[in-house]
């Protein structure tokens, strides 16, 4: 038995548009210039507090952090309710949860910086919910890179981090994955580079969401 987590956004779902604008309307609210997309999409996948922070050139999450944190989880839900900000599946996705999820030697989760019920929404929004067995967000663990969202998916399930991939899109991915002594897998498709997700100990880069399927054996 083998257990496969996935990171959610840039590696699931294309949300990077929604972040942004969130992000963009919180540091706005608190008195800052506005963040780039490029500055949004390389600190996706930490936790959100300090995600913030690592944004204001900040090393660990200050008061100011976190009251934007708390800011800007208050307006999430009313702007991804505008037109142009939901968030799609990456091309493929479909067709490989599936696949997957049929495969009765495999189990399946997440690893996410989003809230739980973040997470929560993004699996019922696309029917992935009855297939994801375990999962870790930012309100259970530590922030990425920390390996803990991992090894506790890892000894929920029963099984060793040597049968786990981790598949996503984000240095913060392939560090946590090593870390944890796992499989790092990354995509191509997301926000960080693949000269990067290399760098940050990727074992493989796939090119498409299909690719994932040669790497589980």
């Amino acid at each position: 038995m083998k257990l496969v987590l996935f990171d959610c956004d840039g590696t699931l779902v294309d949300s990077a548009r929604l972040i942004h604008e969130v992000m963009r309307r919180t540091f706005v609210q608190f008195g800052h210039a506005e963040p780039q997309l490029a500055d949004t999409k390389a600190i996706i996948g930490l936790t959100l507090d300090i995600a913030i922070a690592r944004m204001q050139g900040k090393a660990h999450a200050d008061d100011e952090a976190v009251a934007m944190m708390g800011y800007y989880k208050s307006i999430f839900a009313e702007v991804r309710a505008l037109p142009g900000y939901h968030e799609p599946l990456f091309d493929g996705i479909s067709d490989l949860i599936g696949t997957l999820a049929r495969r009765d030697d495999l189990l399946l989760g997440a690893v996410t910086g989003k809230s739980r019920r973040g997470l929560k929404m993004i699996l019922e929004t696309h029917g992935f919910a009855p297939h994801f067995v375990v999962s870790r967000t930012a309100d259970d663990c530590p922030s990425k890179p920390h390996p803990a969202m991992v090894t506790e998916c890892c000894d929920e399930m029963g099984i060793d981090p040597r049968d786990t991939l981790v598949v996503g899109d984000a240095i913060y991915d392939m560090m946590m994955a090593k870390s944890a002594g796992a499989t790092a897998i990354g995509v191509s498709w997301g926000y960080a580079s693949t000269a990067d997700l290399m760098a940050s100990g990727a074992d493989a880069i796939v090119t498409r969401a299909g690719d994932i399927l040669q790497h589980i054996q």
